[in-house]
């Protein structure tokens, strides 16, 4: 990337999305049973290899969503 260069990829796509996706991490480290390691919302106790381990499992549902959206909408298309 150039250097001096503004763009800032680590924003939710979608306009109010920030809240929903912020929730979705906290139930995703509850899952993993982090919760007890994120106080207030303070992740710097979080190692790096446990904060990637959230978003890739963020990651991953959030593609079984989109595939379970997308074969609900497969039988509609003409």
């Amino acid at each position: 990337m150039a250097k001096g260069s503004n763009n800032n990829n680590n924003r939710a796509a979608v306009t109010g999305a920030e809240q929903a996706l912020n929730q979705f991490k906290y139930e995703i480290a509850n899952e993993l049973g982090l919760q007890q390691q994120v106080q207030d919302g303070y992740w710097g106790e979080i190692p790096a290899r446990q904060c990637g381990a959230v978003g890739g499992h963020m990651v991953k549902r959030m593609i079984e969503m989109a595939e379970r959206s997308l074969a609900g909408r497969a039988g509609t298309i003409r």
